[in-house]
């Protein structure tokens, strides 16, 4: 049984969600595909500069979590897709004393946010994401 499809405005857990079943379903659905994985990230600065890379952010990009909302909100979908909006997936984020729950809690609360501005726009935005030393969905 799969899990169920979550709403279009969504910031949840991977879970036993496969990564390249996900990305599957974002090519298929016109979806803008942004996937970080920052299993090698130990702190704050080495995870926004993880997503800084994966997710093509400008070369201004802060490092912080206003100039990642800011970021996020500026991104379009794909030309030809503008409804259908984005899935994001952020893996293996660091759970150690450089990155807590508190910075964790944080940097999901910036992706809820992204997700509320493009619901305003009537654009979907979904994000999954896993912790380090979660174990990997089966595919």
């Amino acid at each position: 049984m799969s899990p169920a499809k979550p709403s279009a405005q969504a910031v949840s857990p991977l879970g036993r969600r496969n990564v390249k079943t996900l990305q599957a379903r974002a090519a298929k659905e016109g979806l803008r595909w942004l996937h970080a994985d920052c299993a090698a990230a130990r702190s704050k600065r080495d995870v926004m500069a993880t997503l800084a890379k994966a997710f093509g952010l400008p070369a201004h990009f802060g490092g912080n979590l206003d100039a990642l909302y800011d970021c996020l909100t500026d991104l379009e979908p794909l030309p030809g897709h503008a409804q259908a909006g984005f899935l994001c997936v952020l893996e293996h984020l660091p759970t150690g004393s450089g990155f807590g729950a508190a910075q964790i809690e944080s940097l999901l609360e910036v992706f809820s946010d992204a997700a509320e501005h493009f619901r305003e726009r009537g654009i979907g935005f979904q994000a999954f994401y896993s912790l380090s030393g979660e174990s990997p969905a089966r595919p």
